[in-house]
């Protein structure tokens, strides 16, 4: 590049670029879910890498290292972010990485030679930090041009990297630039590593060389890696002559948006400011997220999402922008970072339709929030403080700043206990950070990866083949490699080939058996530990099994049939549901079993019934069309620029297998397929459910399966024709004239128990007494009662009264608990005369076992005990003076 790169596009490439010629082989960005199941997101570039770090896995003999522009989420910091210039929720990490081919010479020679020749900074404004005892490292740097008094030693804390109390460590050297003393802290002694925003660093060197042991010591590594790590965004500032990461090409774009859409300018009161910082940082962790396959969920990586998009979402209501917004951030990322991350491209339309379902949902937990605050400030009074974990509570759970919770206290003259708040929110900062350092190396090296790392990955032949002949590289008992195992043994079984699925992808593993003249092992299941190891797992039912053995693989290939027309059902399903409900549709878990298929897929509201039928009228179309269902293999780029759907989240190498179903569907997948749509025989949805906020489920059947329900339902229906006497399809005319006829004589039965009723307040309104200024009737209405029959009565009651002054107390069992309950009302002419149904209630009710209240005109009560009715009849007479 002849040019010296200043745009973010510019300095990715330029650094991808200049590795690349230093024989670094160029890798994709991984997803942001990582493979560590330790870690919830993908936080530095040297995730994907682990395996390779710990000689797991090899990189290709042809390449030295690798090089990678990692998409990174961290949000340990979230509160900080905005405040300054330099911490944000997601950045891109420009890496490279070596796993014992070059070390620190070079790494240093290389980072000062693209620093100085590809970004052409001014050598004298480079300062570099190394370790305390690393006297290697500063000696390189000084060969290489770095002045000595631009060498910094640090301790520990800032120039030493460890995996955890136990594991790979080692020195780390750190680039900064020094932005000029005017944004600096004016100390005389201001260095790299001061707080202030001199000295920025921009580049990470990590030389991994020791293994610490449980007593401390350091343990030389059998050879030395390299981990790197630049910010984008922070060289971007650099080339760009701004301090602030903010003023960078692509976050100062998002902070335009949040200008337009708000009519507030940027740079002119700190509120704002910090509102348009913090949409623009969160709307790209929002977009990639959602992009990788991340949900809003309230655990897990979904939650940092919600919260994310939460809080994204209150900055823009704080500065005065109305209604849902963040579809405006969307397009602008998807414009500017769409070319370089193609999955955010792809799945424009899904992440809209979150962005949009998420925002309509916050709308209603604010005012949740606002009512939860309410609720805490009730009883406090002016010069009160609310306390820190109410805050904190309002701040995580419903998204409220810590700002707006005082604004809103300061406004009662309320103060908030701002050291508790910051109690619990260094409490929670140091849970992730302890979780991310802990739990980064952990989960590596079991017994398969060892397998997999000794003989090589497992040859499938199961595409082609129903069973081949194959040899035992291992054999695992109770978690441990053994040489033979006996009859009855439950065994787990490596083999160098197999024709056996390993689950994955939703599609369930293959049982079958595994034998030779001297055993035989009835496989119950297969899965794949490792993506390239399959484990085939079941009980030897006679014989005995040793390893190295030659075996015969044999799946069940009825099974296996059965399987493949639901994976192929699947295919067609997700396409037809595309169709119908639109491209906002992605998979998001599947089972593919032989018995029954699921599927569950991204989409905002239940499906109506049109729409089911209408999916399942393609569906079977597309079965009887008898189309072919191909199978092929391609390179990823090409399989995305012709359109071939992928699985949603998926992670993909460079080489993919696509299956074509006729010209209806093309996918991305690796399970086993019919070889004409018309083998599946009939596709039928069971059931459309919900599983989650914005997650569908269906549940469906095929082949002799559907057969199986269809005739179920027929059969029903037949059954139910015999008991009618009328042919099977006329039930439904039948049943909907019964059900007329049943509605009128409800109809009727509730008229007639209204006259009755009406006669029986009758006769008690002709028994009413006076009472101290206004008539009064008290009823035992007896069993059966309810409080719906008691209203009505009223209702007779006020209807005959004309107005004059009157009230009535009823009393009964109820019909469906079989308990006390009470009434007590009387029109306002009553009430003017001293009547008050809530007092009559209050005194009256403990007699049944109970209580309850209301108003001065109507009150009720339920109680537990029903012998208590004839004392609290007595009891209202007396204090009514009846």
């Amino acid at each position: 590049m002849s040019s010296v790169p200043t745009t973010s596009a510019e300095i990715r490439e330029a650094y991808l670029k200049f590795f690349e010629e230093k024989g670094c082989q160029r890798w994709p960005s991984s997803s942001l879910i990582p493979d560590d199941p330790s870690l919830l997101l993908t936080v530095a570039g040297m995730v994907q890498f682990k395996p390779y770090f710990l000689q797991q896995k090899h990189l290709d003999d042809r390449y030295i290292g690798a090089t990678t522009a990692q998409k990174c989420v961290r949000t340990n910091d979230i509160d900080i972010i905005g405040t300054d210039g330099r911490h944000l929720s997601f950045f891109e990490m420009l890496g490279n990485f070596s796993f014992g081919k070059y070390f620190k010479k070079e790494m240093c020679a290389w980072a000062y030679e693209f620093s100085t020749e590809v970004l052409k900074l001014e050598k004298d404004r480079i300062h570099v930090t190394v370790f305390t005892d690393d006297d290697e490292a500063a000696e390189i740097w000084e060969k290489v041009g770095v002045a000595p008094d631009h060498i910094t030693r640090l301790g520990e804390d800032d120039n030493f990297w460890v995996a955890g109390p136990t594991g790979p460590c080692g020195p780390c050297s750190e680039m900064y630039y020094d932005q000029g003393p005017e944004v600096g802290c004016g100390r005389p002694d201001c260095a790299p590593g001061c707080a202030c925003d001199r000295f920025l660093e921009y580049w990470n060197l990590v030389f991994t060389q020791f293994d610490r042991q449980e007593d401390g010591s350091m343990v030389p590594l059998a050879h030395g890696n390299i981990d790197t790590g630049m910010g984008l965004e922070r060289v971007a500032g650099i080339m760009q002559g701004v301090v602030s990461n903010f003023d960078t090409d692509i976050l100062r774009g998002l902070v335009g948006v949040g200008e337009r859409l708000s009519g507030k300018t940027y740079g002119t009161d700190e509120k704002v400011d910090l509102s348009l910082r913090i949409m623009a940082d969160h709307s790209r962790a929002i977009t990639f997220m959602v992009g990788d396959g991340i949900l809003p969920s309230n655990e897990g990586r979904g939650y940092i999402l919600r919260r994310l998009l939460r809080r994204a979402v209150r900055h823009g209501r704080l500065i005065g922008i109305e209604g849902p917004f963040l579809k405006e951030f969307l397009d602008a990322i998807v414009e500017e970072m769409g070319p370089v991350y193609p999955e955010i491209v792809e799945n424009k339309a899904l992440i809209e339709k979150v962005l949009e379902s998420e925002e309509e949902r916050f709308s209603r937990t604010i005012d949740m929030g606002e009512k939860f605050l309410d609720d805490a400030l009730e009883g406090l009074k002016e010069g009160d403080t609310l306390d820190g974990v109410t805050a904190f509570t309002l701040h995580d759970t419903y998204g409220f700043p810590f700002e707006l919770t005082a604004e809103i206290c300061a406004e009662r003259g309320i103060n908030v206990d701002k050291d508790g708040f910051d109690e619990e929110m260094t409490a929670q900062r140091e849970r992730a950070r302890a979780a991310r350092n802990d739990e980064a190396w952990k989960g590596f090296g079991d017994i398969y990866t060892h397998i997999l790392d000794t003989h090589g990955a497992t040859e499938f032949v199961g595409y082609g083949k129903d069973d081949c002949d194959a040899r035992i590289i291992d054999l695992i008992v109770d978690g441990k490699i053994v040489d033979e195992a006996n009859e009855g043994d439950e065994v787990t079984v490596i083999l160098d080939k197999t024709p056996f699925y390993g689950e994955m992808g939703g599609q369930v593993g293959d049982t079958g058996t595994i034998f030779n003249q001297y055993g035989t092992i009835e496989v119950k299941n297969t899965t794949k530990p490792e993506a390239d190891l399959a484990a085939h797992t079941g009980v030897i039912t006679a014989g005995t099994i040793r390893k190295d053995d030659n075996v015969h693989a044999e799946i069940d290939k009825r099974r296996r049939a059965l399987i493949a027309r639901n994976h192929t059902a699947t295919h067609i399903l997700q396409a037809a549901l595309v169709k119908v409900l639109g491209d906002h549709v992605k998979q998001a878990g599947s089972l593919v079993a032989p018995d029954r298929l699921r599927f569950d897929f991204t989409h905002f509201e239940p499906m109506t019934h049109e729409q089911i039928l209408e999916v399942e009228r393609i569906c079977n179309n597309v079965i009887m069309s008898d189309a072919p269902v191909l199978t092929y293999e391609t390179s990823l780029t090409a399989a995305r620029e012709a359109g071939v759907t992928a699985l949603f989240g998926e992670k993909y190498g460079e080489f993919v297998r696509v299956v074509e179903t006729g010209s209806f569907s093309k996918e991305l997948c690796g399970g086993t397929h019919v070889g004409h749509t018309s083998e599946i025989g009939l596709f039928k949805i069971v059931q459309e459910t919900s599983i989650a906020a914005n997650t569908r489920r269906i549940e469906a059947v095929t082949s002799l399966e559907a057969y199986k329900y269809m005739s179920t339902y027929e059969e029903e229906l037949r059954e139910t024709a015999r008991f009618l006497k009328i042919p099977p399809l006329d039930v439904c005319e039948r049943v909907v004239k019964m059900q007329k006829q049943l509605d009128e004589y409800e109809r009727v039965a509730k008229r007639n128990k209204k006259i009755a009723a009406e006669g029986s307040f009758a006769d008690y309104i002709k028994a009413a007494v006076d009472a101290n200024g206004y008539k009064l009737v008290i009823v035992n209405m007896g069993e059966g009662g309810s409080v719906q029959s008691m209203r009505e009565g009223w209702d007779i009651v006020k209807q005959r009264a004309q107005g004059k002054p009157f009230a009535l107390v009823v009393f009964a069992i109820s019909a469906d608990k079989g308990t006390p309950i009470m009434l007590a009302a009387g029109n306002d002419a009553a009430v003017a005369a001293g009547f008050n149904a809530n007092d009559v209630i209050k005194q009256v009710a403990p007699l049944i076992g109970g209580g309850g209240g209301g108003k001065p005109t109507m009150a009720q009560a339920g109680g537990k005990n029903a012998e208590g009715i004839d004392a609290a009849i007595a009891k209202a007479k007396e204090i009514l003076g009846a």
